[in-house]
């Protein structure tokens, strides 16, 4: 290309990318943060108790937490994985949330389970629609390697395999850019999103003790404010190992709703 040919100052101010018009302005979200145990069963059916419970109250799209229905563990993703593509039996977490989504006429955005798909395991979010059909599927992009001596040692791409797909849905309430927990610590993620319309970032999530006081809060400010977009984010509550806490932020960093249990000392209080 000819360098008479290139506007320089289109180059600095691009065109805006036309917004879709969110098909509901006002809705609740239901943040639903589940105790895990190694029982799958029982799992499943406090998420659907949790589901119900949630629509019941007036809430409209639903976000789970981050692997709900296994330990989070190695030893246990292989154990607890499931094959969302054949579904039915196969994937009785997944079918319990279709299930629901159509019953309810709700959007659920599943949170995520292990998913096993041919000899490779993945940390996958489904998303529902009110029609019960599987609207997308995210693969957890940025697997958590850490190490931090004397704190918190964790290598998830021990089993893991990555995601390489960005995901982002329109559902009933809107446009949803889905990312799984360690996925907001990268910017880059979220202003795809931003340029591709959403209006809303979900990020189902289960940090930790050591990072989660550290940077839970403040990455989703950061997400929220930087891309002038509303978030959502839901952790297990699950033991005092797990950064228990379940956000909403505005892109004016008000934020909406929290929640955190200090069950070491038995007692529910405020962040």
């Amino acid at each position: 290309m000819a360098a008479s040919s290139i506007n320089s100052e289109l180059a600095r101010s691009p065109p805006a990318i036309p917004l879709p018009t969110p098909p509901l302005t006002n809705f609740k979200i239901g943040l639903c943060q589940l105790s895990v145990t190694s029982d799958k069963d029982k799992n499943i059916a406090h998420a659907r108790t949790a589901i119900q419970d949630a629509a019941a109250k007036g809430a409209k799209l639903i976000l789970l937490p981050e692997i709900w229905n296994s330990p989070y563990s190695n030893d246990s993703f292989p154990v607890y994985a499931e094959d969302i593509d054949a579904g039915g039996d196969a994937s009785p977490s997944t079918a319990m949330l279709s299930e629901l989504s159509s019953l309810l006429k709700i959007t659920i955005v599943g949170g995520s389970i292990p998913e096993r798909s041919g000899d490779r395991l993945y940390n996958t979010c489904c998303v529902f629609g009110t029609d019960g059909k599987l609207k997308a599927k995210h693969r957890k992009i940025h697997l958590f390697d850490i190490d931090i001596p004397g704190k918190i040692t964790f290598i998830e791409s021990l089993t893991l395999t990555a995601g390489d797909t960005p995901t982002i849905v329109d559902t009933e309430v809107g446009r949803i850019g889905i990312g799984i927990c360690y996925d907001i610590r990268f910017p880059e993620l979220a202003m795809i999103y931003a340029a591709r319309g959403a209006h809303l970032l979900c990020y189902p999530g289960a940090f930790n003790m050591t990072t989660g006081p550290l940077h839970w809060e403040l990455l989703q400010r950061a997400r929220a404010t930087d891309n002038q977009l509303y978030v959502a984010t839901c952790s297990p509550a699950r033991d005092t190992t797990g950064w228990l806490c379940g956000l909403g932020v505005t892109p004016l960093l008000l934020v909406l709703l929290e929640k955190f249990w200090l069950l070491q000392n038995a007692r529910r209080q405020p962040l």
